[in-house]
């Protein structure tokens, strides 16, 4: 069971985002603070708001208008990856393991998710906007279970953030919290090994 967001995909170009930051004064990270903290995009996690919104937000605080909001959506995930060590390494358990895409994101993610080739080794996507619940609440990840037809015991969960892995292991999974590929990598076979 995976995180997508600082995991699965990752920003490894931060120089799109940077000049946004300096065009504004701000200082690092404070976007996608700005983008991913607000109070509309806490609601569109669970479904209460749509990503549009979310946005719309975004712009009223910058005092954006309409084009340079787009531009800003589209340099926002210029600089995003999919990892596709680790997508590859998921494939090669299809047969062995189950497999799922567990994400805190907002309405609408499904059809990109969909269309990102590196994902289709994934068997389930629980998406929280769409379970109107998220991560670290435990009823997302027993509904991930669930649908999965597995046991906690039976399952390792990895995640970038350690209160979502925290929230895993008390209900008897095992957890990884991301910090490299590699050490990733390394969890997961001594797991799958164990």
């Amino acid at each position: 069971m995976f995180d997508f967001g600082g995991v699965l995909m990752r920003t490894v170009d931060l120089t799109p985002r940077r000049r946004w930051e300096a065009r504004f004064g701000l200082p690092e990270w404070s976007l996608a603070k700005l983008v991913f903290d607000n109070p509309v995009a806490k609601k569109a996690t669970v479904g209460a708001a749509e990503t549009a919104d979310v946005w719309n937000f975004v712009a009223a605080e910058l005092r954006l208008s309409d084009t340079e909001l787009a531009e800003l959506q589209h340099d926002f995930w210029a600089g995003d990856r999919v990892d596709s060590t680790l997508t590859d390494f998921v494939g090669q358990q299809r047969g062995h393991c189950r497999t799922a895409i567990l994400s805190n994101a907002w309405p609408g993610v499904r059809e990109f998710f969909h269309s990102l080739p590196e994902l289709s080794v994934f068997e389930t996507m629980m998406i929280s906007a769409e379970e109107g619940v998220a991560k670290p609440a435990a009823e997302i990840y027993r509904r991930t279970l669930e649908r999965l037809g597995v046991g906690a015991a039976q399952t390792v969960f990895v995640d970038d953030m350690e209160a979502n892995v925290a929230a895993a292991r008390a209900l008897g999974m095992a957890g990884v919290v991301f910090e490299s590929t590699e050490q990733t990598l390394t969890a997961l076979q001594q797991w799958l090994d164990g």
